[in-house]
């Protein structure tokens, strides 16, 4: 039997940040089903952590440059074989169609998966809240997503955002295990405004997720890119 057969090259736009796309391939690894090396999907990851930041971006409008980077780096891993690429970023995602048309392979889209995946497995789920960037929560990118599939986006009161973007950059981008106070602060509005679910939606708080018990009612965008990556690789996901 041929070595690899059926399988099919990942490709991964990292680097934002590069905690963040460690964690992604740490569990890309321990969720594929795998007896021997062969068993493991074939990736191609550029962390490129120069590229700009996502928010700042947003904020400002200036985003030529930071668009060119990831377009970039997309032609770059379908040069190189890539079947599918996946961002592990969610703010990025507000730039997915520009990024999109710069490529025929196609980019997972972690926005629509997450929410897609929350419809369909949480089938009671009527309100959800957006943990996030102030560029992804600024920008809607989630909250449209969650309207075309009929449940209502929560967002966190500009006071419990500022808990979040601290978490995320004073914290995690920091290299710090996270305060786990600003966490509960947001997560403890998120119940009071009758959430039925949380989408983490930055894979910093992915990260954040690897160090910390959190509630089940957390769902985290990341681990829906991993199952979406390897299945779509052509490996099992476990």
């Amino acid at each position: 039997m041929e070595e690899g057969r059926g399988k099919q090259i990942l490709g991964v736009i990292g680097g934002m940040g590069p905690e963040a796309t460690s964690y992604f391939y740490e569990n890309v690894i321990a969720h594929t089903k795998a007896q021997r090396d062969q068993d493991h999907l074939n990736m191609v990851i550029l962390s490129h952590a120069d590229i700009p930041d996502r928010t700042e971006a947003i904020k400002s409008g200036d985003s030529e440059k930071l668009v060119h980077m990831l377009q970039e780096d997309a032609r770059t891993l379908e040069k190189l074989g890539a079947a599918n690429i996946a961002i592990t970023c969610n703010t990025s995602h507000y730039y997915y169609d520009q990024i999109q048309k710069a490529v025929s392979v196609p980019i997972i889209n972690m926005i629509h998966e997450s929410v897609a995946y929350a419809v369909r497995e949480l089938p009671e789920v009527k309100r959800i809240g957006i943990m996030g960037t102030d560029g992804t929560i600024g920008s809607r990118i989630y909250h449209r997503e969650c309207r075309k599939l009929g449940v209502t986006p929560v967002k966190p009161s500009p006071e419990r955002q500022k808990d979040v973007m601290s978490l995320i950059y004073d914290d995690i981008k920091s290299g710090k295990r996270g305060d786990r106070a600003k966490f509960d602060r947001v997560m403890s509005e998120f119940m009071r405004k009758n959430c039925d679910a949380v989408i983490l939606a930055c894979t910093e708080l992915s990260v954040f997720k690897g160090k910390h018990e959190i509630p089940t009612i957390c769902l985290d965008a990341m681990d829906v890119l991993v199952r979406e990556a390897i299945l779509r690789s052509g490996a099992e996901y476990q």
